[in-house]
């Protein structure tokens, strides 16, 4: 049975990106990480916000940009909007509601992951009861003001458990579980 992970870099302060969602501090934070190549093959579906999937890419003006991963990941994309382009877009499936969308990334997924992209996504999954695990790599870096991991002002508080912890060149990871 498929889990729903949510994984993504950021600063110290808490941010994802920076203002007006650049992407591009994230770069120089790029580089040797083993617990993201052991990550990529357990993933087998995405499951994407609107945002994050028309927003900036940390990879832009390479070859690599518009790619998950920077290209080291291709599968079955499921982007959450309420407006879908009218023109399709190859490999990416637009869903307009979270059930169906969940539903959809994790038959895709099979028994693998579903990465969760994008903090709106990430929240509605978290608030909906269906978000499993968090992976959050910490980079070294203090934005300032951004968009933010998660952001639930007036929010309950939700348990997690630590699984693991690691330390790469570039960020620290911590891999937690959402205590249901």
């Amino acid at each position: 049975m498929s889990r729903l992970l949510y994984s993504a870099t950021m600063s110290l302060d808490g941010y994802i990106a920076g203002p007006g969602g650049d992407m591009s501090w994230l770069t120089e934070h790029f580089g040797p990480n083993p617990v993201v190549d052991t990550l990529i093959s357990t993933i087998g579906s995405l499951l994407v916000g609107r945002r994050s999937f028309g927003g900036d890419d940390p990879h832009r003006g390479t070859p690599q940009e518009g790619e998950p991963f920077g290209g080291g990941w291709s599968g079955p994309q499921f982007v959450l909007t309420h407006h879908a382009p009218d023109t399709p877009v190859p490999g990416i499936t637009f869903v307009t509601d979270l059930d169906s969308a969940v539903s959809a990334a994790k038959a895709a997924a099979g028994d693998k992951y579903v990465n969760v992209i994008g903090a709106n996504v990430a929240q509605q999954c978290l608030d909906a009861g269906v978000l499993d695990e968090i992976l959050v790599f910490v980079a070294p870096v203090l934005l300032g003001d951004g968009v933010r991991l998660f952001d639930r002002p007036g929010g309950a508080n939700i348990k997690l458990e630590t699984l693991t912890q690691t330390n790469a060149p570039h960020a620290t990871g911590i891999w937690l579980r959402v205590v249901k």
